[in-house]
């Protein structure tokens, strides 16, 4: 199996507001960078989209790891926060809805083509690939 690295980030101007996302996608020697934004989002959601469109990428199954800033993204899967919610019919520990709900469905039927781990990175810091990704999710923003 064909092992990728991927770093994604999301950002937004105003919180709703118009967002965008960056990922890098790493294989071997290969460096493959996508971004893109809505016009109307969450900061959460385009954390979220960004690991989402990077897995679409991959064209047959692979080991990823997928290095984020955002504990909202890789809490869910460390902590197992979505198993709890597929089991209680995608309502959370406070039985209401689970906010972005349809891009964890999305994310998790991309997820089960592939083997994912999550790892947290620092973001804002001395990270160049995550540093990267938030250039790449901001300049999506500005061309809305």
């Amino acid at each position: 199996m064909k092992e990728v690295m991927i770093y994604t980030d999301g950002a937004c101007s105003g919180n709703p507001g118009p967002g965008g996302y960056g990922a890098i996608l790493f294989f071997g020697e290969h460096r493959k960078e996508i971004s893109g934004g809505q016009r109307d989002s969450t900061n959460n959601r385009m954390e979220i989209l960004a690991v989402i469109k990077a897995l679409e990428v991959l064209k047959e199954k692979c080991q990823v790891t997928v290095y984020s800033d955002s504990a909202y993204v890789v809490n869910c899967f460390q902590k197992g926060w979505i198993f709890g919610w597929m089991r209680n019919g995608w309502m959370n520990s406070k039985k209401q809805p689970v906010e972005n709900q349809d891009l964890w469905k999305q994310l998790w039927q991309l997820m089960q083509q592939h083997r994912v781990e999550y790892v947290k990175v620092k973001g804002h810091s001395d990270n160049e690939f995550n540093n990267r990704c938030d250039e790449l999710a901001r300049a999506a923003i500005r061309s809305l």
